[in-house]
């Protein structure tokens, strides 16, 4: 597992505290004192929340709709070093050419963040106008993904779409949002 070094996690942390400070409508109630108290006292939530600013994810605090905080990849687009993935391991092994360079289950898996589903992904959406040009992939249930399937969503005419395709698919504007609880 990676570590950050003082200098890098006081960069990260001035830079999402500024975010968290522009952008309140994403979580009323949360205070920064209490975000912040929760993210020193686990390095491996520091780690996460470095590899999803790194990767464009733009992440911020928002309470989602069963109470919990979470840090949530807020970027307007899907994140840029996130995309041209297939779904998982299996749909990559699968494919026999042209390769992506990943899945988007495995890289969420090694960022230690998880891909937001149908539910989590619509609340993003009461936040914010989100994946307008893009779109991300999305965790699958398991009868969708047994039968080679995967689902992915978008914004298109102010109205949330949620797809599938073969979960060995790859696009350069697909990629994945993520989430950790704080």
């Amino acid at each position: 597992m990676a570590t950050l070094s003082a200098e890098d996690k006081n960069e990260l942390l001035a830079i999402v505290e500024s975010r968290f400070h522009t952008h309140m409508e994403r979580h009323l109630d949360a205070v920064w004192s209490d975000v912040l108290t929760k993210l020193k006292t686990d390095s491996n939530k520091l780690i996460a929340l470095s590899e999803m600013e790194k990767t464009g994810g733009e992440p911020d605090v928002i309470r989602l709709p069963n109470g919990d905080l979470v840090f949530c990849d807020c970027s307007a687009e899907s994140p840029s070093g996130r995309r041209s993935l297939c779904y998982d391991e299996p749909a990559l092994t699968a494919r026999k050419k042209n390769k992506p360079s990943g899945s988007a289950v495995t890289l969420a898996e090694v960022m230690g963040i998880a891909l937001l589903n149908e539910v989590t992904y619509r609340h993003l959406q009461t936040l914010g106008a989100f994946d307008l040009k893009t779109s991300s992939w999305i965790a699958t249930p398991g009868a969708i993904r047994q039968k080679g399937g995967a689902l992915f969503c978008d914004r298109r005419y102010d109205h949330i779409f949620v797809y599938h395709n073969g979960a060995d698919s790859y696009y350069a504007a697909r990629g994945f949002r993520g989430m950790f609880t704080i």
